[in-house]
């Protein structure tokens, strides 16, 4: 289902390579073209996420695509959650109080008010608030949850509204715990969004969709049931001081390794995903990588207070450069993009005051997308970029 993506990649890479084109490309992607902006989970960096409203603010700011992160409800229908837990992001424990369970999520034992556990029409009953504490609350309790469909239908109208297509980039959300401990059934997530996709868009490489998972199996899969372009999610512990990534903790910790490979007793991390062996290992099935930040560029807290407001912070890390990562990708033909610019709570805005200026400079390594809560900051560091 790959090869023609493929085929076309290395084409592009040789030809810069080779000199092929006589007008070099002002942009130093896989395909050449200007990165992408993704509306991370919407525009929540103002909005509550993954609501309507979010989505189409997103739009507004100029995004290229949406983010829907999908679980299912308890009659199976695809819903716009970060996690199958609603407790941070709705107002459930207020109208369903006794409504908590524990579930294994993802090898760790969560007591929560479940997706899995709600109806359709007891989800559209709820309302969304902000989870993140550093910003307004002004919109808690005013918007819904949408569903796929829902998320699809707003893209295709608001994108006519501005001339232009906007994609979506849906997120598989715990495959394995959606197949076997809520029981849906292996690959029926999957079956569910690739038949909502192909009803919505066709079943082709060039729609305006990109699916994504930090698990591996159920990409395989999908690889399989679509055309559709597919991205390996790369996740980590922690960055270090000196800046290595961790992944390996003295307990347990779910950001290891994807959780299909817990399961089948896989012994390879998240982070040797990002070798040579693991980026040949991921162009077998998909069409692009997503890691954290702190896989492409190094910062080293080195204790400098370059911000001068007499403290050491994360903005204080000194910026290295690239690791390497994105021009190792492209080399094998794989799309690279990455996630989360904020710049506004403590997200790892590492070595980085301005959420703008961090996005140009991953921008001006060559990065094909940025995931951002603030989608009108990438646009405005791709105008940067751009010059203009």
């Amino acid at each position: 289902m790959k090869l023609k993506f493929l085929l076309t990649a290395v084409s592009v890479v040789l030809l810069q390579a080779c000199g092929g084109d006589s007008t070099p490309s002002l942009f130093r992607t896989l395909s050449g073209d200007a990165p992408v902006v993704i509306g991370h989970r919407g525009a929540s960096g103002t909005f509550p996420e993954h609501t309507l409203e979010s989505y189409k603010a997103a739009i507004d700011q100029g995004a290229d695509y949406i983010e829907p992160d999908l679980v299912l409800t308890k009659d199976g229908v695809m819903i716009a959650r970060h996690e199958p837990m609603l407790d941070g992001t709705t107002d459930v424990a207020t109208k369903f109080p006794t409504r908590k369970t524990t579930k294994n999520v993802d090898g760790e034992q969560t007591t929560a008010f479940f997706a899995s556990e709600f109806t359709l029409a007891e989800i559209k009953t709820l309302r969304a608030i902000q989870p993140n504490s550093v910003r307004s609350k002004v919109y808690d309790g005013l918007f819904t949850i949408p569903t796929l469909d829902e998320v699809i239908a707003l893209a295709k109208t608001e994108g006519a509204k501005v001339g232009r297509t906007v994609g979506i980039y849906p997120e598989i959300k715990h495959s394995t715990y959606h197949a076997n401990e809520v029981k849906f059934g292996k690959n029926v997530f999957e079956d569910k969004l690739v038949s909502t996709l192909h009803a919505a868009y066709g079943n082709v490489a060039t729609a305006p969709v990109f699916i994504q998972s930090f698990e591996v199996s159920n990409l395989q899969y999908l690889n399989t049931k679509t055309n559709m372009k597919l991205v390996q999610l790369i996740d980590a512990y922690d960055v270090l001081d000196d800046g290595s990534i961790q992944v390996d903790t003295a307990t347990y910790n779910p950001w290891r390794q994807p959780y299909d490979f817990v399961v089948s007793k896989d012994a390879r991390t998240f982070k040797d995903l990002v070798t040579a062996s693991g980026l040949d290992f991921i162009k077998t099935y998909a069409d692009g990588v997503g890691p954290w930040k702190p896989y492409l560029v190094k910062t080293v807290n080195d204790k400098i207070d370059r911000s001068g407001d007499g403290k050491i912070t994360e903005v204080d890390r000194r910026v290295d450069g690239s690791t390497g990562v994105i021009e190792m990708a492209h080399q094998k033909g794989l799309l690279v993009h990455t996630w989360t610019f904020r710049g506004d709570s403590g997200g790892y805005d590492l070595g980085f005051k301005d959420v703008k200026t961090e996005i140009e400079y991953y921008m001006k390594l060559g990065i094909d997308g940025v995931f951002s809560d603030f989608p009108a900051a990438g646009v405005a560091a791709l105008k940067s970029v751009r010059g203009n």
